[in-house]
């Protein structure tokens, strides 16, 4: 590999040839070979649009001559393109501000833009401070590309995703309606209900969690650009921060808008937090959603065999004809991933949140983005691979129901709680169904039996 040589405020360094980074960047590469984990995509162009709406800020301002500032948004608009992510080579475990990160930002753009302008890499003819980087500090671009990254991650990824979803659960809601299966409340027999019931319950599941990610997307729209190094906004233009926000909202329709305090938005990373939170809590919904359905599934013949999944794949590389409830344990295995990773932020911002900073912010970035980005994904492969091709087992369904005790509950308003305990007793004792017992006893004429037994009856109960 060939080298050239650049320098920063520690002196000089060398740097791969073709490497569009800086001294900076290449100090950090150097020191940081912890995880081979770079900052994650989203985060990288999130941070290629503050440093295009920032020149044409500053520009605007009057702080920035214009033909720089045009050439920076060149360079800095391929870095929104995903054109320059192979020069972001700084480990997600660095420094905690995240500078690092900024100055691999403000290098690669500023030799992007000298090499636009046909000049020598290195150069500083566009300088990676004082121009890319002007009237920014990392403590606050940081965070507000986090802020931006993950705003973008759930208006076009995780919310459409999350719609869809519902749409298919509630469409099973509508399609099951008509099928009976028996309750289980501790994991025993209960009351029967009718499965379209147990699906509708999972669509309201996911309604609301949609109602909380906008709630964290809402949270997520305040930005700290503007308040500099510790929120006091020391070497920036006083409209710097509500100019930046206006541009970027108007560049991405987001409702974005300049951090209301910026000492709370860069001493603290409560909306993080909360984003972080919510994402868990979506996470175990969906655990239990995807967990219930592999067990109505399981089976084919030794199990509750309520509900049919597609077949994706073969099961076992030993059991021939063997199918496995795969769709769901990816989903359950991407949920345990985003509860581990609210973990990893709620740690690292209550030990890392120190006076006026927080230095956790890469990590922070990279566990809720990759959050956001397995959680969108894996909501497709449950849909596309698993729900829309659901079905219910009808018949076994309808003898579960036939066979469960629990169908003595319709009978004590009639008979009293005692004889229908003696009932389901005697019931389980000889193998018969309540149905059989009850007749045998003539406890009801055969009618009002029939009546108070019925399945559809019991789940809804102003019926009765």
């Amino acid at each position: 590999m060939t080298y050239r040589i650049e320098k920063d405020s520690m002196g000089e360094m060398q740097v791969p040839a073709e490497a569009l980074y800086g001294a900076q960047t290449r100090r950090a590469e150097l020191n940081f070979p912890v995880s081979g984990w770079p900052m994650p995509p989203a985060f990288i162009q999130s941070m290629g649009r503050i440093k295009r709406a920032a020149a044409r800020v500053n520009r605007d301002l009057g702080k920035l001559d214009p033909a720089l500032a045009s050439v920076i948004e060149q360079a800095a608009s391929e870095v929104v393109e995903g054109r320059l992510d192979g020069q972001f080579v700084v480990d997600v475990f660095q420094t905690g501000s995240g500078t690092s990160t900024n100055m691999n930002a403000n290098e690669v753009i500023a030799n992007r833009a000298i090499q636009i302008l046909g000049g020598t890499m290195g150069s500083r003819a566009v300088h990676p401070n004082d121009h890319v980087n002007m009237g920014q500090s990392s403590n606050d671009i940081i965070p507000a590309a986090l802020h931006l990254a993950a705003a973008l991650g759930l208006q076009k990824d995780l919310l459409p995703a999350l719609s869809r979803l519902e749409e298919v659960l509630s469409e099973k809601a509508r399609v099951f309606d008509g099928v009976m299966k028996i309750g289980r409340t501790h994991l025993q027999d209960a009351t029967p209900v009718r499965l379209g019931q147990v699906f509708s319950g999972y669509a309201g599941q996911i309604h609301n969690s949609r109602s909380r990610v906008e709630q964290a997307l809402d949270g997520l729209g305040e930005l700290p650009i503007g308040g500099t190094a510790v929120g006091t906004g020391i070497n920036t233009h006083p409209e710097f921060g509500a100019r930046m926000a206006a541009q970027l909202a108007q560049e991405t329709g987001l409702n974005l808008r300049e951090a209301a305090n910026h000492f709370e938005a860069q001493a603290s990373k409560d909306a993080v937090v909360q984003a972080a939170a919510t994402l868990k809590t979506l996470a175990v919904t969906l655990t239990k959603i995807a967990n219930d359905i592999r067990f109505l599934a399981s089976g084919p013949r030794c199990g509750l065999g309520e509900l049919e999944l597609p077949a994706t794949q073969p099961g076992s590389s030993i059991m021939p004809g063997k199918v496995n409830p795969v769709i769901c344990e990816s989903v359950m295995q991407v949920a345990a991933y985003v509860v581990g990773a609210d973990a990893a932020i709620a740690y690292g911002t209550a030990i890392l949140s120190n006076f006026e900073l927080s230095v956790a912010m890469p990590l922070m970035a990279h566990q809720l983005l990759e959050s956001i980005r397995l959680l969108s994904n894996v909501l497709r492969v449950f849909v596309e691979n698993a729900l829309e091709g659901l079905k219910a087992n009808e018949s076994r369904c309808e003898g579960l129901v036939e066979g469960s005790l629990a169908l003595c509950t319709s009978l004590a308003p009639l008979v009293g709680y005692d004889t229908a305990a003696a009932v389901a007793k005697e019931a389980h004792a000889t193998g018969r169904t309540v149905r059989e017992v009850a007749r045998d006893k003539a406890l009801l004429d055969p009618e009002t039996l029939d009546r108070a037994l019925d399945p559809r009856a019991m789940t809804e109960p102003e019926k009765v």
